[in-house]
């Protein structure tokens, strides 16, 4: 009798965790299922290489359903925070040229960084809100007031991992209308970059060389983007000289 009394409580106990958590716990389960059964050696460079003409075979058969097939896998490795989402950027460039690679690229990781941001908000904000206080409230209003702004910036400069990107905003408040668009329009460039250089994959591959993955912060692919990413903050030096003015 003692035991069952136990055992209610328990359930009692974790059923509100569980409720919680339960996103965080299904985004971790596949992040360790990916590591554990080494998924990663059939994302790699090596396998592109040795598999290059069966994959473009595959994308040629299918059509319409390769690319939402794409983009689905292209959405869980976002979401799962996957460490070979770059590859798979370079990879639609090579199967589906710069422009449909793409659309599918920024459509994947935006679908994907949906899903981190929601599970985030679901597991952390009330909870969060609740402990720290004023100051948050008051980070949040600061934040939530050029959301926009503050989004592309961190969008378009890689400041900061992507997975860091999709979590910081859901518990600063931020709303998913506006995470989810401003993460489509901010990341365009810099995956039309990637993409491009997954178009010229074969080439790459026949001269036995490797595409550079830090070209990204080459001044000339760097600089545009500071300053997309200065014109994104434009908004908020406006709002901040109307202030000193008043």
């Amino acid at each position: 009798m003692a035991q069952t009394e136990e055992k209610k409580a328990e359930r009692v106990v974790l059923a509100p965790v569980l409720r919680r958590f339960w996103p965080a716990l299904v985004l971790l389960a596949g992040l360790a299922a990916f590591l554990i059964l080494d998924l990663g050696q059939y994302f790699s460079l090596e396998a592109i290489r040795d598999n290059r003409e069966a994959l473009l075979g595959l994308v040629q058969r299918n059509g319409a359903l390769a690319v939402v097939g794409y983009i689905a896998l292209y959405t869980l490795f976002v979401a799962f925070s996957l460490p070979a989402a770059t590859l798979l950027t370079l990879l639609a460039g090579f199967l589906f040229g710069p422009f449909l690679g793409s659309a599918i690229v920024v459509t994947g990781a935006t679908l994907g960084a949906v899903a981190v941001f929601l599970a985030a908000r679901h597991m952390c904000q009330d909870a969060l809100r609740r402990r720290a206080g004023p100051w948050l409230a008051r980070m949040q209003g600061g934040f939530n007031e050029n959301a926009v702004s503050y989004m592309l910036v961190l969008r378009l400069v890689p400041l900061f991992p992507f997975f860091v990107v999709n979590i910081v905003p859901a518990l600063l408040g931020v709303s998913l209308r506006v995470f989810a668009l401003t993460t489509l329009a901010g990341i365009i460039p810099g995956s039309f970059v990637y993409v491009s250089v997954g178009n010229g994959l074969g080439a790459i591959f026949d001269r036995g060389g490797a595409p550079d993955l830090g070209l990204i912060f080459d001044p000339e692919i760097l600089l545009p983007l500071l300053g997309l990413a200065v014109l994104s903050l434009l908004p908020v030096a406006y709002k901040t000289w109307k202030r000193s003015r008043k």
